[in-house]
């Protein structure tokens, strides 16, 4: 964008889904709906592991862990969207537009390192049984946890300082639900091409390098079910990641879904109304998908329900 018009703002607009005045109490009532389930699902899933000590396994911490990211995830964006609904208003100030960047940067980074451990914990519970409990012990699964935190933070941290040191002009109007970066960047009137570099190696590092870590772990995890024998060795090993790869299908589908289908239009409107699969309804669907494929889970829900 030329520069022009320079000046120091105090708030963005945020568009939303849709500007009819009729659609926003079904828009209310639908991402309330959505947001409770979302939040008492995960919820659920992390009361369930910490109070059952059946599930004080790897895999649990790392699953307990992943619905605590989905809780924050949703949270970053979806309060602010119901606010703004209610009161009629589409403003967002300025340092709540930064953080709210800064947030979902993290938590959508953490996802996918979260995400990664989990298939390295299945390429090892499968392909080395006989030392799981050894190279998956406590110190290292915390390890691993503590490490993708620290990078989701240092990246938030980097492209939340580069967007500070953006001049912005008087079209302060973003056409999503929340402070997506990519929006926000086209605003700016400065120069963008060290923002634009910034994203693209964050998204072929940090997008990138998790996602072929999840397929190089899957690949041997395939290569060790081919030589089981019995049918039901394999289907037995199979059964103790399936819950996982639907959850890494689900998120990785809907986020490449979105932003491949963004590159090649320029409704911006449509591009936010597809964002809501992967920001809004793949964290609610995750402890749908995990209690309902997962036995110990769903034995661990009806006890802790009392059922």
């Amino acid at each position: 964008m030329e520069p022009g018009n320079v000046t120091q703002i105090s708030e963005f607009l945020l568009l939303g889904l849709s500007e009819e005045a009729e659609l926003q109490p079904i828009l209310f009532g639908l991402f309330l709906s959505m947001y409770l389930i979302t939040v008492l699902g995960n919820l659920l899933i992390i009361l369930a592991i910490s109070l059952d000590s059946h599930l004080h396994t790897p895999m649990y911490f790392f699953l307990s862990n992943l619905s605590l990211v989905d809780i924050c995830f949703t949270s970053t964006t979806i309060p602010k969207m119901l606010v703004n609904i209610q009161t009629q208003s589409k403003a967002i100030t300025y340092a709540g537009c930064i953080t709210q960047i800064c947030f979902l940067i993290h938590f959508a980074g953490l996802d996918e390192f979260i995400l990664t451990v989990m298939a390295y914990d299945r390429y090892v519970a499968i392909c080395h049984p006989l030392h799981y409990t050894v190279i998956m012990n406590p110190p290292l699964c915390g390890l691993l946890v503590l490490v993708s935190w620290i990078i989701s933070i240092l990246n938030s941290l980097l492209q939340c300082l580069m967007v500070l040191d953006l001049s912005f002009c008087s079209d302060l109007e973003i056409p999503h639900f929340f402070c997506e970066l990519k929006q926000v960047v086209q605003l700016a009137c400065s120069d963008t091409f060290p923002n634009d570099i910034a994203v693209y190696f964050s998204a072929g590092l940090l997008g990138g390098g998790p996602l072929t870590g999840i397929l190089y772990s899957y690949s041997k995890i395939v290569s060790s079910i081919r030589t089981i024998s019995s049918a039901q060795g394999k289907y037995k090993a199979f059964s103790t990641c399936a819950s996982h790869l639907s959850v890494v299908s689900l998120f990785y589908g809907t986020s490449l879904g979105v932003y491949l289908g963004s590159a090649s239009t320029h409704h911006s409107q449509s591009s936010a109304v597809a964002s809501v699969m992967y920001a809004v309804v793949t964290p609610m669907l995750n402890p749908f998908i995990y209690s309902l494929r997962n036995k110990d889970i769903k034995r661990a829900l009806e006890r802790f329900l009392g059922r």
